[in-house]
């Protein structure tokens, strides 16, 4: 994935809880009403607040923290991530795993936001039926240039619908890093991994970044 690409993934990520939406029923049981309640109430937080508005990125985390990440499911997508190698690591290395994945997750998304100019947002037509436990809400970026597509996956766990996966620019999230995780694991063990997750989000939050990979 090449620079541009890699600008466009940490742009969409954010966008999606930045962009304006219209009014809607407070209905957040169903999916795509989640999503766009998390748009507006992003939205809202960061119109209201001078310091993230001024990009202090360890204040936007805290908003992500509080605000988008209680509404994603980290273990699913931090196994679907590190693949064929999660049934071999054991209780701690999968909770660490999910701990520093989680806070690259939230300093990349993070420092994407202050990158965010005057983008909204397009919810496509919901195709799920009522019974349907896991469902794709597909969305769409719109500013200037080309339409960015952005889809969600989406879990209903007792806890509510929880997004497991993100879609940006026909490219899901889990297999983006998963690429990365395989070859990081195949060198260095899962330790290994564990250790170059940490390493990265010591960096400072602005040096957050997409995941890169070779393309």
């Amino acid at each position: 994935m090449n620079s541009t690409k890699r600008l466009l993934l940490r742009l969409a990520l954010s966008m999606a809880a930045l962009s304006p939406l219209a009014s809607f029923a407070a209905d957040a049981s169903a999916p795509d009403q989640l999503i766009r309640q998390l748009s507006i109430e992003t939205l809202d937080a960061v119109k209201s607040d001078k310091a993230i508005q001024g990009g202090d990125v360890n204040r936007i985390m805290d908003l992500v923290n509080t605000k988008v990440m209680p509404h994603v499911d980290f273990q699913r997508i931090t196994s679907s991530a590190v693949g064929r190698f999660w049934r071999q690591a054991t209780p701690e290395q999968k909770q660490r795993l999910q701990d520093e994945f989680k806070t690259l997750l939230v300093r990349t998304y993070a420092g994407a936001l202050t990158q965010v100019k005057e983008q909204t947002i397009a919810l496509k037509p919901l195709r799920a039926a009522p019974e349907d436990t896991e469902v794709v809400v597909r969305t769409e970026i719109r500013g200037k240039g080309d339409p960015i597509q952005l889809d969600y996956r989406l879990e209903k766990t007792d806890a509510g619908w929880k997004i497991y996966d993100v879609n940006v620019l026909g490219i899901w999230l889990a297999d983006q890093y998963r690429n990365s995780f395989a070859q990081e694991i195949n060198a260095k063990g899962i330790d290994g991994l564990i250790k170059a997750l940490a390493d990265r989000n010591a960096k400072p939050a602005s040096a957050a970044s997409a995941p890169k990979a070779k393309g």
